[in-house]
C-alpha cells in the first residue's frame, strides 16, 4: 500500500517555488515530524547545505520557509533551531484543538462518503504498520495526517488551515513532553472515530474526538527538559534522498 501523504507535503504549505530548497524543506519537515530531528536542535546553514549537497543560499531559503511554518525558530546572531514549544504553548495548542477538532469531526461525519472512509482506513493501516515496525515517529506523523484528512473531508478550508500549524506544533510538543507509549493517537480512539464515521453519526464523532484530544493532552508530562543535540549528518546518514 502506498504511503499516505504527510502533513504539509505540498507546495502550498511552504513559501517556496518548486526546486531544491523546497525538497530540502520537505525532508527536514518530515524528519522533525517523525522525531528524527528533535526540538531545540541547531540547524546550521553550512551543515544543512553539506548534508543535502546544496549551497548555503539554498539551505538558508529552506530554513526560512520552515521558520515561516513555525517548525523552526531563527534567533538573531544564533541561527536556526527546531522550535521548542513552552509548557504554556503546549496547553494552548491542545486547548485550541479541543475547541476545533470535535466540530470538524461532526462536520466530517455528515459529509462522509464511502471513498472518504476508504481513504481514512488507509491512513490508519499505514499508522498501524509504522507502530508495528517500531517507528513511533512515523506513526505520530501519520496520526497527524489522519486528523488533517478528517478536516479535508469536512470541507472547511478555514478550519483546516488553522489546524495545520496546530498539528505540527503538537508533534513538537509530544517530542518534548511524551509520557507514555500510547500518547500518540491511540488506535482505539481512531477506531472509535471510524465507527462513528461509518455510521454517519455526527454527534458520536464529536464526542469521540473531544475525549480523544483530552486524553492526548492529559498524556503529556509537562515539565521542562534539556534540548537534544544529535548531528544533522547522523540523522540523514543512509537516506538516499538526502543528496543529489
Amino acid at each position: 500500500m502506498a504511503l499516505i501523504d504527510q502533513p504539509q507535503d505540498q507546495q502550498g504549505a511552504f513559501s517556496l517555488p518548486p526546486g531544491r530548497a523546497l525538497e530540502i524543506c520537505r525532508q527536514l519537515e518530515m524528519a522533525i515530524l517523525e522525531h528524527r530531528i528533535l526540538p531545540g536542535m541547531k540547524l546550521n546553514e553550512d551543515e544543512v547545505g553539506e548534508t543535502f549537497g546544496a549551497s548555503r543560499t539554498v539551505a538558508r531559503s529552506a530554513l526560512q520557509a520552515l521558520a515561516h511554518s513555525g517548525l523552526v525558530t531563527i534567533e538573531r546572531n544564533r541561527g536556526a533551531f527546531v522550535s521548542r514549544p513552552s509548557i504554556r504553548e503546549a496547553h494552548d495548542v491542545f486547548e485550541a484543538r479541543a475547541l476545533i477538532e470535535p466540530r470538524i469531526a461532526r462536520m466530517a461525519a455528515r459529509a462522509m462518503s464511502d471513498d472518504d472512509l476508504t481513504m481514512l482506513r488507509a491512513h490508519i493501516e499505514n499508522e498501524h504498520s509504522a507502530v508495528h515496525s517500531g517507528n513511533k515517529g512515523q506513526a505520530l506523523s501519520l496520526s497527524g495526517a489522519f486528523h488533517l484528512a478528517i478536516a479535508e473531508v469536512a470541507n472547511q478550508q478555514v478550519l483546516t488551515q488553522i489546524m495545520r500549524p496546530l498539528i505540527s506544533r503538537s508533534s513538537l510538543i509530544i517530542a518534548l513532553y511524551w509520557r507514555r507509549p500510547d500518547t500518540t493517537c491511540e488506535s482505539h480512539s481512531h477506531e472509535a472515530l471510524m465507527k462513528a464515521f461509518a455510521a454517519r453519526d455526527p454527534f458520536a464523532a464529536e464526542e469521540v474526538m473531544k475525549s480523544h484530544i483530552v486524553d492526548l493532552h492529559s498524556g503529556l508530562d509537562l515539565v521542562e527538559r534539556p534540548a537534544a543535540e544529535p548531528t544533522l549528518a547522523a540523522v540523514f546518514s543512509g537516506d538516499p534522498g538526502s543528496k543529489t
